[in-house]
């Protein structure tokens, strides 16, 4: 089995790190924005909604800027390198703790309150961790330390009766995870599509959909700019806004348009593309589950303080 799971993901591995250097892809309006984002199943909605027009009917010329890692891209908007950028929560709840004016311009994308979920934790079969609690004193791959990924999975350990406190977490990219568990270097991985999909048919076993576990329904990703663009640039922001709720609701309207998508977009394979899981794409943001994750980042010494989720979020959020 362990064979099987870095057989399966070697291609996606090559094909993600071919997409991190594409360069982008453009639009075609009067004004130019730089939007950042990953080389992830969940990037095919808004790669969907610059197909159907929805940004250059709003006279947004919109480039994607495809990035290998998301550490990279809230700095980036903040330095004015990128408008706006997709991305975890959890880091602008950070962010605006420590002064930086960040805003959630949208939601974009959330995971599954109930059923199969679009990301988790996996273990290889017959290893005994098998839940939660199981990864008690155990060494789990994350992509990005104190990030949703440890802070769920440790609260996920919690709720089963586990010693949250003991459970030991370690950087990896998802493409090197595969390699990582067959080795035995770590005892469970934390993924997300389409690495779920491929690792689960290779023969591993589900551990913990951690976000059901902690916060069901939790954004997965958020539009986000930095506050001297809102202030600035408001006809941008308002259109890029309103494009970007336009194509969330086509993409989730239309789920065999976005993997269609995801085919050219990431190269992936037609049969894997009908088979991932696909997050619920949404511009509206779940604000009670943001507060629930800032909870657990408090219990998990990340913030000191709640965030000012007035400042972070805009108007009507």
């Amino acid at each position: 089995m362990r064979t099987r799971i870095v057989a399966v993901l070697a291609a996606l591995s090559v094909v993600l790190t071919a997409c991190g250097n594409s360069g982008g892809t453009e639009g075609g309006g009067d004004r130019t924005v730089r939007v950042g984002a990953l080389p992830i199943v969940p990037t095919a909605a808004v790669q969907l909604g610059i197909d159907q027009g929805f940004f250059r009917d709003r006279g947004l010329d919109l480039t994607l800027e495809m990035s290998q890692g998301g550490a990279a891209m809230l700095p980036a908007v903040v330095a004015g390198e990128l408008d706006f950028a997709i991305g975890q929560p959890l880091p602008l709840l950070i962010a605006n703790g420590q002064g930086l004016d960040v805003r959630i311009v949208s939601g974009y994308a959330a995971s599954k309150p109930d059923g199969d979920d679009i990301n988790g934790v996996f273990s290889v079969e017959g290893s005994g961790i098998e839940r939660a609690a199981d990864l008690e004193g155990k060494q789990v791959a994350v992509n990005t330390v104190n990030a949703a990924g440890d802070v769920t999975i440790r609260e996920a350990v919690r709720r089963d009766g586990g010693d949250a406190s003991s459970v030991r977490f370690v950087e990896l990219p998802f493409p090197d995870m595969p390699a990582a568990l067959e080795n035995g270097n770590v005892d469970a991985v934390w993924v997300p599509e389409p690495f779920l999909t491929a690792i689960r048919q290779s023969g591993a076993q589900l551990v913990t959909y951690n976000f059901q576990d902690a916060v069901p329904g939790l954004d997965t990703l958020v539009t986000f700019a930095s506050g001297t663009v809102v202030e600035d640039d408001a006809a941008v922001v308002t259109d890029f806004a309103a494009a970007m709720r336009e194509s969330l609701t086509y993409a989730e309207e239309n789920p065999d348009e976005v993997r269609s998508t995801l085919v050219d977009m990431l190269d992936m394979d037609a049969d894997l593309a009908e088979r991932v899981a696909l997050e619920t794409f949404t511009a509206d943001v779940n604000v009670d589950a943001l507060r629930a994750l800032s909870d657990l980042a408090l219990t998990d010494g990340l913030l000191k303080a709640e965030p000012d989720f007035g400042s972070l979020l805009l108007k009507g959020d």
